[in-house]
């Protein structure tokens, strides 16, 4: 029941932010997307990684712009230049899975709230019969009670009806967030059945406070043409819009990707102070998949992932999904 409150809930927030989306939109060949992360979109559970909210705004930069300034003063082997930057502002909330004991639960993660917005710099670069997508991205933000996170969340479970979240006063403390990522894809595309076989491996990397890992794994995708697939927490990215604009497309997916984590704010506790934490296992695998379905300008997207026990005590896996809606300008 409580899962269902809150998928109600997510759902009601991506109607009202759906009639917002025209009057953000500031420039010609534009992207917004809302996208909203929620565990109740893939189990019945409610807690871990309980929800998520993120706004992307995607564009293509011009010549004179900062961002592609950017992209150009960076070495090569990094990217050449912007084929497409994005800005995003994310909003996330962790708790353990019992919300209602008001002590502290030691062998259960810590109850933290995220809010930081971020930059993303995209490039495409054929090769041969493949093409290799490189995506950029910087955040910058805070964990801890600046968040508002309890409030959002004791919010939220009174106008649903559900259990009270009682541990709050446990939380992480408040500390800036500072955080660098990379990823490498590689496609490879073949017609298959009147549509498009996209497959291939990716890597990636992050640095900073929040997470630092290094990551491997294998994406395919069927379907219309596409820029790529959904990315889901901890990777950042916005590959996920089909590239034509006329009538029906759709596009079905599917990735498994490995992580050896080095630190994980949410789980390592606070980095400057005393703080709840649990022992992070530092490798850790994702099983993911969904649909893309988009009408001319419009598309709606779903994510669900399946990801081992990320620490020592952790009962079961979690599974948690994402809803992105989009329209292109």
């Amino acid at each position: 029941m409580k899962g269902y409150f809150s998928l109600r809930w997510s759902l009601a927030s991506l109607l009202a932010c759906i009639s917002l989306l025209p009057g953000l939109a500031i420039a010609a060949d534009d992207a917004l997307s809302v996208k909203f992360e929620n565990d109740s979109l893939a189990s019945s559970d409610d807690g871990h990684f309980t929800s998520g909210f993120q706004l992307d705004w995607a564009y293509e930069p011009d010549a004179d712009s900062w961002p592609q300034r950017l992209a150009t003063a960076l070495p090569d082997s990094l990217i050449g230049r912007a084929d497409k930057a994005a800005y995003r502002l994310v909003h996330q909330i962790y708790t353990p899975n019992n919300i209602a004991r008001s002590e502290l639960i030691e062998d259960d993660r810590p109850y933290a709230g995220l809010v930081y917005g971020g930059i993303s710099l995209y490039e495409d670069v054929p090769m041969g019969s493949w093409q290799q997508s490189t995506d950029l991205h910087l955040d910058v933000g805070l964990v801890g009670p600046s968040s508002l996170a309890d409030s959002i969340q004791r919010e939220v479970h009174r106008f649903t009806e559900s259990d009270r979240p009682n541990g709050w006063d446990s939380q992480l403390g408040d500390e800036a967030i500072l955080n660098a990522a990379m990823r490498r894809q590689w496609w490879h595309s073949t017609p298959l059945g009147g549509k498009q076989f996209a497959h291939g491996p990716s890597v990636s990397g992050a640095l900073g406070n929040l997470y630092t890992y290094a990551s491997a794994g294998y994406s395919v995708r069927w379907g219309d043409q596409a820029s790529g697939t959904p990315t889901l927490t901890p990777s950042p990215g916005s590959r996920h819009h089909l590239t034509g604009k006329e009538g029906w497309q759709w596009y079905l997916f599917a990735s498994v990707d490995g992580y050896y984590m080095a630190q994980n704010l949410t789980l390592d506790g606070n980095s400057f102070r005393n703080s709840h934490s649990v022992d992070r296992k530092e490798w850790v695998g994702d099983i993911s998949g969904g649909l893309a379905l988009a009408w001319e300008d419009w598309q709606l997207t779903y994510a669900a992932v399946a990801r081992s026990r990320e620490f020592d005590g952790q009962e079961e896996q979690d599974k948690f999904g994402a809803l992105t809606l989009s329209k292109r300008f």
